[in-house]
Parts: C-alpha cells; structure tokens; sequence
C-alpha cells in the first residue's frame, strides 16, 4: 500500500508483525485463513511518520473493531496511542484499501464490542486479566 500522497510508509518494528504484514499482503489479506485480520495504519504521533501494523478486528455492522490489547503488556500499543491523536487512518481488509476514522469506544459502548473481541480472539480476556489498565476497544469507521 502507498502511503497518504505518495508517503513512504513504515511496518511494525516487531519482526512478527513485520513479517504478518509481509504474508499479508502477500496473500491479498489471507495470511491466516479463518482470521480476520486487517492492516491498520496511523500516524506516528512524535515523528508524524505512517506506520503500519497487523491486526484482528471483528465486525459491528459496517464498522471494525479492534482491542489495543498489545498482547497482554501494561502500555498501550503504539498505533493506538497515534490515533488518538490522529484518529484518521488508512485501513486495509483483504486486498481492499480505505480511508477510515478510528475512536475508542465509549463506555456504552464496550461491553458488547469486548464481548465480540472474546469471542473472536479469546486470550484478550486472559490479557485483560494479567493487567491493570482497562483494555481499550477502538472502533473504525470509513469515511
């Protein structure tokens, strides 16, 4: 995928996601059949670079839904942190490429789209379970 106007866009430091990422795009999207997984970039919030990551989502409708899980780890990952402070993304979903805004759930919200997020990926509960910070659920909307 080329970046917003033809920027360079940057993949995940971790080597497994990087790799993810690569099979992904490789596959047109199925890189692990039976799972849903997307590309989600972000702007990075401290070098306003787009970065690119690997990630489970479920459906809501016509929205995504995602848990800044960051596999268990007591920060959030980084991608959350750069939408919040720029919730415009660019998303992928098999070979398809689109425009998105991202925001966390409210918590009105959350409860059933954590229940979903279990449902799909269970060891997000066991994450919740090992930690202290609230897991958040972010929502994707095209644009």
């Amino acid at each position: 995928m080329d970046g917003r106007a033809g920027e360079d866009v940057h993949d995940s430091p971790n080597a497994w996601v990087a790799r993810h990422i690569h099979s992904f795009l490789e596959t047109g999207g199925q890189a692990r059949p039976g799972m849903n997984d997307l590309l989600l970039t972000t702007r990075g919030r401290k070098s306003g670079t787009l970065r690119r990551t690997a990630l489970v989502y479920g459906r809501d409708g016509d929205r995504f839904v995602l848990a800044a899980s960051n596999g268990g780890a007591p920060n959030h990952p980084a991608w959350y942190l750069n939408l919040l402070d720029d919730p415009e993304v660019t998303v992928q979903v098999g070979t398809e490429t689109f425009a998105a805004r991202a925001r966390t759930a409210t918590a009105e919200e959350k409860p059933p789209l954590w229940l979903l997020m279990i449902s799909i990926m269970p060891s997000y509960a066991d994450y919740q379970r090992q930690i202290s910070r609230d897991i958040p659920v972010v929502i994707v909307e095209r644009v």
